[in-house]
């Protein structure tokens, strides 16, 4: 019996000896196959200037700076080859870079609390990025590459610095083709003509990208020079080298509205850094259409191109796989989240989309805005991209998806191409003052800047909107607060009691919006109180619910209230 036992042993032993090789190999495996290895490059030119920093809030290497605005903005003027660009920026917005990925991370650790899911995430996005290099032009390699010399060590756990500023520039598209989240419901449009005050073509747009309030805080306003193509402005965060909002010295702008994808099976070029291309490089609508006919996305995309020399706007619909080109039939063009040429009309997804989420709704209400409020000048396109109510002026709920003003943007921004001007606006959101660039005199007289001086054209500033000021406007910072607390809370495995003032005192912050009834029925419940429960969800399903899928959510909650109650 003890010669058949010590054989059993040993083919146990061999067969775990075995396994345990196969799965080493595998995860051998999988590191060389996910590893993205940093371009080729002379690295000496990471060592050969060093930031100054003359004043408080103002970094300098050469011609090249990085200072805090007034308006609480921070800006920066890049020039030079890619990886110089790079290095540089990485050098002068180091603490920007480390606070926004902290930011990014921590969002996500809240959005995703399982450690398990994390680490899964982190997995599956190094496998999706895979390739991604391969769709990304050397020189945008370059510059990441340059800017993740200066990146913190602090979250290497996720991976190399390089890799991962890399694979952060495809976020946005994984984003919004991965997750039915409400992070990507943008809003642009652009008039000219008889739509506008002086006829030359103005263009608004809100980037209601949400990942929290921390990830927005440090909002770049980028002017760029590089060595090939045109000088540029964009609207950034540290370590984004990709436009998401931004005009060049010829007088085209940029901005991207997401669309309804299908689930992608690996990435492509991140539509932001199709979006730098086109910035970079086009100087009017036909140029930059040839330049998003070249490229391969991995998600569906509204880009809206606005241009001096055109004198009006139009619309690039890119999917996977096909692309087409939306012109004006008159003196404006609106954009939400869904697609609107004959080629894409019709698809089973673009159909889905309008009928189940907000886009055509947000959509009708900027066209009766535009109709209404034409002709328009810079300040009536500020008020238009404010706007917080739904269709016929209804009070459809502070924060709503359906209205153009959702009071999540990262940032709202207005063009005037043909005279070279752009307004960002400044915290909150779109609601507090719209500061004014020049392209032309920041080009011109603001390389090489030595001191700290205000950039803005003053007298174009516009106003905060006085909802700032409001007492809506504080009672939805305290909804905000309460809804954060009321969603730990149900997050939370204990029950926990809350008094009925609190509740009270929730549904008198928004009282328009569903979600407050929504949020005290799952409190209800939670509880066990299923009458005020199905009062709660009741309540929900007479307002104004931006998506079929939460409303169709209500509705069998209150069905199951239904069966406990009896």
């Amino acid at each position: 019996m003890v010669e058949p036992k010590r054989r059993w042993i040993k083919r146990t032993g061999l067969t775990v000896l075995i396994f345990t090789a196969i799965i080493a190999g595998l995860i051998i495996w999988f590191h060389f196959r996910t590893k993205i290895r940093p371009p080729q490059t002379d690295i000496k030119v990471k060592v050969r200037r060093m930031a100054e920093t003359p004043e408080k809030d103002f970094y300098r290497i050469g011609p090249n700076w990085l200072k805090k605005s007034s308006s609480g903005l921070w800006e920066m003027y890049l020039e030079g080859k890619p990886f110089e660009r790079g290095v540089i920026n990485g050098k002068l917005s180091k603490h920007l870079v480390e606070a926004q990925e902290k930011a990014f991370v921590d969002q996500i650790r809240e959005m995703i609390p399982s450690g398990f899911y994390l680490r899964f995430l982190k997995y599956f996005i190094y496998w999706f990025n895979r390739d991604l290099d391969k769709y990304i032009r050397d020189e945008y390699k370059l510059e990441i590459y340059g800017i993740s010399l200066s990146a913190s060590e602090k979250f290497s756990f996720i991976g190399s610095n390089y890799q991962r500023l890399l694979n952060y520039h495809s976020a946005h598209d994984i984003g919004h083709a991965l997750q039915d989240y409400s992070l990507v419901g943008c809003t642009s449009f652009g008039v000219w003509g008889s739509r506008s005050k002086d006829s030359s073509l103005i263009i608004g747009r809100n980037f209601d990208f949400y990942v929290g309030d921390e990830f927005a805080r440090n909002k770049i306003v980028c002017f760029e020079k590089p060595d090939q193509g045109y000088g540029f402005m964009m609207v950034t965060w540290g370590g984004m080298v990709g436009a998401v909002s931004g005009m060049n010295e010829k007088g085209l702008t940029v901005t991207i509205n997401a669309a309804k994808s299908e689930t992608p099976t690996s990435a492509r070029t991140p539509i932001s850094l199709l979006a730098r291309e086109i910035l970079q490089y086009a100087a009017n609508i036909s140029e930059a259409w040839d330049i998003a006919n070249q490229r391969e996305t991995f998600v569906s995309e509204s880009i809206l191109i606005g241009s001096a020399h055109d004198k009006q706007a139009a619309i690039i619909e890119k999917s996977p796989f096909r692309i087409a080109l939306v012109r004006p039939a008159g003196d404006y063009i609106a954009c939400a989240n869904h697609f609107q040429s004959p080629e894409f009309s019709s698809e089973p997804l673009n159909l889905q989309n309008k009928k189940e989420n907000a886009s055509v709704y947000r959509y009708k209400r900027l066209v009766e805005d535009i109709t209404n409020h034409s002709p328009m000048d810079y300040q009536g396109v500020a008020a238009t991209l404010r706007d917080r109510k739904g269709l016929n002026n209804l009070n459809i709920g502070m924060g709503n998806e359906k209205a153009m003003n959702q009071l999540i943007a990262h940032h709202s921004i207005i063009f005037m191409p043909e005279k070279l001007q752009v307004w960002v606006s400044t915290s909150p959101w779109q609601i507090g003052s719209f500061v004014c660039y020049d392209l032309y005199k920041i080009f011109h007289n603001f390389a090489g800047l030595q001191h700290k001086v205000e950039l803005t054209e003053p007298d174009k500033t516009i106003p905060p909107d006085p909802f700032l000021g409001s007492g809506d406007y504080m009672r939805f910072v305290r909804f905000r607060e309460m809804r954060k607390e009321l969603k730990h809370l149900l997050r939370n495995e204990k029950t926990v009691v809350m008094p009925g003032s609190f509740l009270d005192e929730f549904r008198a912050t928004n009282p328009m919006y569903y979600e407050v009834f929504d949020l005290a029925g799952d409190y209800y419940v939670k509880t066990g109180q299923w009458k005020l429960a199905q009062e709660a969800y009741r309540h929900a399903l007479i307002l104004v619910i931006p998506r079929w899928s939460e409303k169709e959510s209500i509705i069998k909650k209150l069905a199951a209230c239904n069966v406990r109650k009896i």
